[in-house]
């Protein structure tokens, strides 16, 4: 379990397939950035960008971890050198700063705007037609892994051709201490929904 509160910025510095190729998934070698990984051991999860990977190998200051095919399809910007944001999995002595996140992707969204709006900025994204009833105003989502306040949903249309759009306001902490500062229109983000939200869901469709 994670809290969506990114801990550092680091950086995907190698990808490499697996033994099976490609097509069986990748490893990568993570540079930790300001992450301190002394209590992280062999076997420990770290959420990458929001996706939660088992650690196969580490040193003082990077770590790696082996990426299936399954996840790569299922995520965004796992398969290039680039920044993510990174935190290590929650224990129990740890305050909850942000919302209880599985590091489980839902979906992915696609950036709609992004735009300053005096000191903070908006990030509006389009979801995927299934996350949409799990958005609400006040609640809570995962974008890149990190833990936000959904502002404002809208939803255009109805039944499958159903889109919805959701509104965040990041204020210059969030901008400065994620890797959301380099989002733009049309990027791609991954999703994670509220856990008990889904939770509800499935106690309202058990008759």
């Amino acid at each position: 379990m994670f809290t969506g509160i990114v801990a550092a910025i680091g950086k995907i510095e190698s990808v490499q397939p697996l033994a099976g190729g490609l097509e069986a998934g990748v490893r990568l070698h993570v540079n930790a950035g300001g992450l301190p990984l002394a209590d992280v051991a062999l076997g420990d999860s770290i959420a990458i960008n929001g996706a939660c990977m088992t650690v196969v190998e580490k040193t003082n200051d990077s770590f790696v971890v082996d990426v299936s095919r399954e996840s790569l399809n299922c995520t965004v910007g796992l398969d290039t050198t680039t920044e993510v944001n990174l935190e290590k999995a929650l224990t129990l002595a740890e305050r909850l700063g942000g919302h209880l996140v599985s590091g489980h992707v839902d979906g992915l969204g696609v950036v709609r705007k992004f735009e300053a709006v005096g000191e903070s900025w908006e990030l509006v994204i389009e979801a995927p037609h299934d996350l949409a009833k799990y958005l609400a105003f006040k609640g809570s989502i995962v974008v890149n892994g990190v833990s936000l306040t959904v502002n404002r949903v809208t939803d255009i249309g109805s039944g499958e051709q159903l889109v919805c759009q959701f509104s965040i306001n990041l204020i210059p902490h969030t901008i400065a201490m994620t890797t959301l500062k380099h989002l733009k229109p049309g990027a791609k983000v991954n999703l994670e929904v509220d856990l008990i939200a889904r939770y509800v869901e499935r106690m309202l469709s058990l008759k």
